[in-house]
């Protein structure tokens, strides 16, 4: 029985003795792994220019640019210096609903669901996944809702601005606000 007894503390002895041994290998070799040195803004500045001109080059980038320049691309950046204010300072905008039917061609149906609207005189869109549509989905042509985005995008493959749909009103009722606090910082 003692045999046994001296065996078991033999082994245990041994796994303590080997781990100690394992982490303070560990220890050692992080501590002689340089520390990655934190970026300069310049630094950070030229990555960013380097990286904007890589894409500017790509073919995506390529397609943008001369998107940017057509007449359909010119007319979506001045319907975004329309609202420009009203975005910086997320403030109402009044709107009438034109679609909420809109698909883009080729795409899924069971995609992203879209808002066109009219501010303005002017034609804009805003995408919802399918459960944040739930609430807007009793909304019919010609209905006036209250509007306010924190955001605006562009993008080639799409007709319109594309607006946040952060907070939509109707008859002073909220049919939708986004959460921010669930949105960890993005």
């Amino acid at each position: 029985m003692k045999h046994i007894q001296k065996t078991i503390y033999g082994l245990l002895l041994t796994l303590v003795v080997v781990s100690g041994l394992v982490l303070a290998n560990r220890e050692i070799k992080n501590e002689t792994e340089p520390s990655p040195k934190p970026l300069s803004i310049a630094d950070r500045k030229a990555r960013l220019i380097d990286g904007r001109k890589k894409w500017e080059a790509s073919p995506d980038g390529i397609k943008y640019k001369e998107w940017t320049v057509s007449p359909e691309g010119k007319k979506v950046h001045a319907n975004h210096d329309k609202i420009r204010k009203y975005i910086k300072d997320f403030t109402n905008m009044e709107a009438v609903v034109t679609s909420v039917t809109f698909q883009r061609p080729n795409a899924k149906t069971s995609g992203p669901k879209w808002l066109i609207v009219r501010i303005n005189g002017e034609a804009y869109m805003m995408q919802f996944i399918p459960k944040d549509f739930e609430s807007l989905k009793n909304l019919k042509v010609n209905d006036k809702i209250i509007i306010r985005s924190r955001s605006a995008g562009y993008s080639p493959n799409h007709p319109y601005l594309i607006l946040s749909g952060d907070y939509i009103a109707q008859n002073n009722k909220i049919l939708f606000k986004r959460d921010f606090s669930q949105n960890k910082g993005c």
